[in-house]
């Protein structure tokens, strides 16, 4: 038998580790992107306390949720969340219309809801806030 040592084109290995450096670039999201894919795994696990933390400290400082407020908000849980709509409203301004699906774990009712998103973003703190506070549980869908 006779064993001889493969050799590959240098422009091969080349063409190789450019496809591969193209993959890795490709594979990075934008901050917004991140921040809302955080969100949606927070509210997705019916996660609203938590939730709280993507809201805007200005908006939170100026209206705090209430304990009563996180208390029914534990009443729910999550069957769905989808984005119906989304645009950039301004460089530092991000709109997003979700329909999300909660079913009240006392009775196993399922309600929709329309939650209106605005996301803004903080150039000092160098990330997006929620502005418009947790979704509302008596929002009627459109």
């Amino acid at each position: 038998m006779n064993l001889r040592p493969i050799r590959i084109p240098a422009l091969l290995v080349l063409l190789l580790l450019a496809t591969l450096a193209g993959c890795s670039s490709a594979t990075k999201t934008n901050p917004r992107d991140e921040m809302l894919y955080h969100y949606v795994s927070v509210i997705r696990w019916s996660e609203f306390e938590a939730a709280l933390g993507f809201i805007d400290p200005k908006i939170l400082e100026a209206d705090p949720v209430s304990s009563f407020e996180l208390e029914r908000y534990k009443q729910f849980k999550v069957s769905g969340y989808e984005v119906k709509s989304a645009r950039d409203l301004s460089e530092d301004e991000y709109e997003q219309i979700v329909e999300i699906r909660l079913v009240n774990i006392n009775t196993q009712v399922e309600k929709i809801i329309t939650d209106h998103q605005i996301w803004r973003w903080d150039p000092e703190g160098k990330r997006w806030w929620l502005a418009s506070g947790l979704p509302d549980l008596d929002a009627e869908v459109h």
